[in-house]
């Protein structure tokens, strides 16, 4: 008997998937690196990259989208955004409060070597190189809708692992609630976290973000390093990033260097800097609107579309019952 492979809804159609190899050129890491025992103990997956030698490139380039289920529901609404488009239309406050440069001034960021340290309420915790990380994990290409708070959005396909894995590879404890996820600090390549405030206590740098526990097991969370077929790109957040496709898009932080377990929410930055305007859920919603514009649209940057929003992104069936009372 073959073989059945069940498909999930929210893969997105083959149409729309297609990757984008004609992209920034961008340097190879990881290439011919080995792993360690030491850096990959109880992160064994049986990954084709760790056990054959490939380069991350080699890996993400013969990857191929996970097709989906031919469900109205999960339909895309649009085509694959150009990588072009996607890759100099980008927020990334620690460099500009523009979109158009960032991907110019990104490139001051040094990724090689990274670090990303798991802590808090975990029995395991340790600091993972990323590139031993990355090799040791079952990486996959997943189709998403991405949704920002501005009220733009783009369909992208990234390259990455489930967030889920990495958790359970430290063992949270029965009392972490939080996941608080934190970025970079190095004022000498971003050029926005060395501003002095006029007045006030300026931005809380470095940039923190957080989810429920249950949103970070949920299958959709992804760690994500790679897109169009490429390793990930320093304006998307290179080394390693988070994408929560239901979510407004500053939830998904990007260049993650420390991910804490915590008992209570913790304190993230756009909420700190406007509470009313930035909540710590900010799932996408278009009948709560911003207070200062409307959520019920969003203008596709690829097509230049203006389309209705969908409820959690159009993910509703795999996130709704997360927020149920």
């Amino acid at each position: 008997m073959a073989n059945v492979h069940l498909k999930k809804g929210w893969h997105l159609p083959d149409r729309a998937a297609t990757p984008e190899h004609v992209f920034y050129n961008r340097r190879q890491f990881l290439a011919t690196m080995g792993f360690t025992a030491a850096g990959t103990a109880g992160l064994l997956y049986g990954n084709a990259q760790a056990a054959t030698g490939r380069s991350l490139q080699d890996t993400i380039t013969g990857l191929r989208p996970l097709d989906a289920e031919r469900n109205p529901a999960f339909k895309v609404d649009s085509p694959l955004t150009p990588a072009a488009v996607a890759g100099k239309y980008n927020n990334f406050y620690e460099f500009s409060r523009h979109k158009d440069d960032v991907w110019v001034l990104a490139e001051k960021l040094t990724t090689e070597p990274w670090s990303l340290e798991v802590s808090g309420l975990v029995a395991k915790p340790r600091t993972f190189d990323v590139n031993e990380l990355i090799r040791a994990m079952p990486l996959e290409e997943r189709v998403y809708r991405f949704r920002c708070v501005e009220a733009w959005s783009m369909v992208v396909p990234w390259v990455g692992f489930p967030f889920r894995e990495l958790l359970k590879a430290v063992a949270p404890t029965s009392q972490a609630k939080y996941v608080k996820m934190t970025t970079f600090m190095r004022p000498a390549e971003a050029p926005r976290q060395g501003l002095k405030p006029w007045f006030g206590p300026g931005e809380p740098w470095p940039f923190t973000e957080g989810l429920t526990m249950a949103e970070a097991m949920n299958e959709l969370t992804l760690i994500c390093v790679g897109l169009y077929g490429q390793i990930l790109p320093k304006q998307h957040g290179a080394p390693i990033r988070v994408i929560a496709p239901w979510k407004y898009g500053y939830k998904s932080i990007k260049s993650i260097v420390k991910i804490e377990l915590t008992a209570q929410q913790p304190p993230t930055f756009w909420n700190i800097l406007g509470p009313s305007e930035y909540g710590f859920v900010s799932n996408v919603n278009p009948k709560v609107p911003h207070p200062r514009w409307s959520q019920a649209f969003e203008r596709d940057i690829g097509t230049r579309e203006r389309k209705p929003t969908l409820l959690y992104n159009g993910y509703e069936a795999y996130v709704g019952n997360l927020y149920k009372a």
